[in-house]
């Protein structure tokens, strides 16, 4: 196999912030979820994430059970107006520039953020694939349940090896793989490329990057 794959993640990689946090902020914002309920919520979530104690059943309750409440449509508005209010603003400014060094390779964005949050942004990219958690549909609504493994920690190789696989491709087949991460979170994943590269990382992934020399680079 002749291509090369490069994988991005999306939340304070590509991003100077994370889209799932914002999404919820700015539904608060809208009014369309309570702020003394859900703020608080919100960013002690987030800050499970960062020190690595998340339970992402527990938080995808949290994030999708909203998306079940409202129609497909008029959630596609509300999106239309997240993308020009959080998410423009928050590109990092080498973000597009790292994207357009590697085109001619495979390039996937994936993400522990539901796919609903993550299609758009990563469209505005130009990145065509995406391998994201996936919201549970029925009759092209959203039941605020979660579809399979969701893309997170260990579930990013899984839900990989299962994207290749269904192209008839495996990840030590390519001669060159590359995955671009803030956190330690991704560790099993980064372990897995052949070249790991840390974006601006969290401190545990400096300091793993720095024992291992993996490049360490900084997208702002």
């Amino acid at each position: 196999m002749s291509e090369r794959l490069v994988l991005f993640d999306l939340d304070d990689t590509l991003l100077s912030g994370d889209s799932d946090f914002e999404w919820a902020q700015f539904l608060i914002e809208q009014g369309v979820l309570d702020r003394e309920v859900y703020e608080a919520r919100n960013q002690a979530f987030y800050d499970e994430y960062k020190a690595g104690t998340l339970d992402i059943h527990e938080f995808l309750d949290f994030q999708l059970k909203p998306l079940s409440r409202h129609p497909r449509a008029q959630l596609e508005v509300w999106h239309l107006e997240f993308m020009a209010a959080k998410i423009r603003p928050m590109v990092r400014k080498g973000a597009r520039a790292l994207i357009e060094r590697h085109r001619g390779d495979l390039c996937v964005v994936i993400t522990a953020t539901n796919s609903f949050v993550t299609a758009p942004i990563a469209r505005e990219f130009g990145v065509a694939h995406l391998i994201a958690t996936e919201p549970e549909q029925r009759d092209g609504e959203f039941t605020g349940g979660v579809s399979g493994i969701p893309c997170f920690r260990e579930g990013k190789v899984a839900r990989l090896e299962a994207w290749l696989a269904g192209r008839g491709a495996r990840l030590s087949a390519f001669p060159e793989s590359w995955f671009y991460s803030d956190s330690h979170n991704d560790m099993a994943l980064l372990q897995r490329v052949s070249h790991p590269v840390a974006v601006d990382p969290d401190a545990e992934l400096r300091a793993h990057a720095g024992r291992n020399g993996w490049r360490i680079i900084s997208l702002d």
